[in-house]
């Protein structure tokens, strides 16, 4: 489904890629001789399909394509040249033709030989594709954010526990050994009770599959109609020259009608599709939902709050139009507040997710009594240097040691095999997005909200609570 696990400020992209390159660096080991000669026997193998070939989805599968004791044995795209490119991939890999091609990811959870699903695709399909893996018994390795909206989010949670799966979220940043330190000296308090946090994410969005010059350029032959001071889509508006120029006929390899699935119908544009549908709120929750679910991961994972989550929570953001063809904020802010008498912390603690904010660098830093420390893919600081030199805590600080994992997808696998949890579970992806899905509600509202952290609801605002959830375009339902 052409998807895009998590969206990258320019900044970061090194970083990234090193992750991407892990999965292609661990299935050509797997491709030697020796890693061949002590493969597990096929009746041993976890099956797993695939569904969604756009980042990540490429990326969690030459992952799986790296470890001897699972086999993908089918991918499903509804972009031909996709699906194409990953059939090939897997193919190439096993040295045989084994591997199906799908267009209809029911096609997939229907199969009894498949174990275990990878869903990478855009937001708005997460939770339909969820629930009914979920109800089919499918073990599920599912891409960040969880879910398009809270209520989706809810839907997700409860068919996992009702089934009796395995879930994993493509927060990966816990399997990565700075983290892991930097949530571990938090939480076993060296930095004394925590006070204050500060979640670092991106702000304007970023054109990942550089189609933006294209309709600029597009744009640029009718300068007569159309102002020079537009530089991107989210200028752009319905009943303009501009609007119409950028509306073309679907791509004929792309079904987009089943791409826009229960999203509200909207024209073809391909500046908001391919990788940059999360740019718009009809599929995706910009930077903060793409991110929320990294760095504001980290910080509850440091905190200890799992769990539990804010009981205020206001937001303010710039944005563009409602209607424009990048609609989602600009730049953003989100104040939470975590009452101790819900959470069980020692005392309130303050949380502040700044998107495009020079006064808030990019990850997590928790503010404490005692010191502080900040991660980030980038690096590592504290307020004691000694930190900065240890590759992991010391076992005589790790009073209460977090759960630890070297590879996120490896996790995945072993969890499936033990029937344990995973280090993302479900009900921790579901926490972790909360302060970012009632942070755009606030924005949108334009006032603080009240959460009830036990019933998971809005309190005493009808407008702010009907955006919990949306409405499905017919015949699309949860399963």
């Amino acid at each position: 489904m052409n998807a895009l696990s998590s969206s990258l400020a320019p900044f970061s992209a090194i970083t990234r890629r090193r992750f991407i390159q892990s999965a292609a660096a661990t299935a050509a080991i797997s491709a030697s001789p020796f890693a061949r000669a002590r493969r597990v026997a096929a009746s041993n193998r976890i099956t797993i399909g695939v569904i969604g070939w756009g980042m990540m989805g490429p990326a969690n599968t030459k992952s799986f394509l790296g470890f001897d004791d699972c086999q993908v044995v089918a991918a499903c795209d509804i972009e031909k040249n996709h699906l194409q490119t990953a059939v090939d991939t897997i193919n190439t890999h096993y040295g045989n033709k084994d591997c199906a091609a799908l267009r209809d990811y029911r096609e997939m959870l229907s199969r009894n030989d498949i174990d275990a699903i990878m869903i990478a695709i855009p937001d708005h399909w997460h939770a339909i594709v969820a629930t009914e893996a979920a109800a089919r018994k499918k073990d599920i390795y599912g891409e960040k954010p969880l879910a398009r909206t809270i209520a989706e989010q809810q839907a997700i949670v409860s068919a996992v526990h009702q089934n009796n799966i395995i879930w994993q979220t493509g927060s990966w940043q816990r399997s990565l050994p700075q983290f892991h330190k930097a949530a571990e000296i938090v939480r076993n308090g060296l930095i004394g009770n925590v006070t204050h946090v500060e979640v670092g994410l991106p702000g304007a969005p970023h054109d990942f599959p550089n189609t933006v010059p294209g309709l600029l350029k597009r744009l640029s032959t009718l300068s007569d109609k159309i102002p020079d001071k537009i530089k991107d889509p989210s200028q752009i508006l319905p009943g303009t020259a501009a609007w119409d120029l950028a509306v073309t006929a679907p791509p004929p390899d792309l079904d987009y009608d089943t791409w826009i699935g229960p999203s509200q119908m909207e024209p073809y544009i391909d500046a908001r599709v391919y990788q940059n549908w999360r740019w718009n709120y009809n599929t995706g929750g910009g930077q903060l939902l793409d991110w929320i679910g990294h760095h504001g991961d980290i910080a509850h994972w440091g905190l200890g709050f799992d769990l539990t989550g804010p009981s205020e929570v206001q937001g303010f953001g710039e944005f563009p139009p409602a209607k424009a063809v990048w609609n989602v904020a600009l730049k953003y802010t989100v104040e939470c507040t975590y009452r101790k008498e819900v959470t069980g912390y020692p005392n309130d603690v303050s949380l502040t997710i700044g998107g495009g904010s020079p006064a808030i660098s990019m990850g997590t830093k928790w503010i404490g009594t005692d010191g502080w420390v900040w991660v980030d893919r980038s690096g590592f600081d504290a307020s004691n240097p000694e930190w900065e030199k240890m590759d992991s805590l010391p076992d005589n600080q790790r009073k209460i040691p977090l759960y630890e994992s070297s590879e996120h997808r490896r996790n995945f696998l072993d969890s499936v095999k033990s029937r344990k949890p995973t280090i993302a579970p479900v009900d921790v992806a579901h926490h972790s997005l909360i302060p970012g899905h009632l942070g755009l509600i606030s924005m949108l509202v334009g006032r603080k909200l009240q959460w009830d952290v036990k019933q998971e609801k809005i309190l005493n605002d009808p407008e702010a609570t009907a955006l919990m959830s949306r409405q499905y375009r017919a015949p699309y339902k949860l399963a």
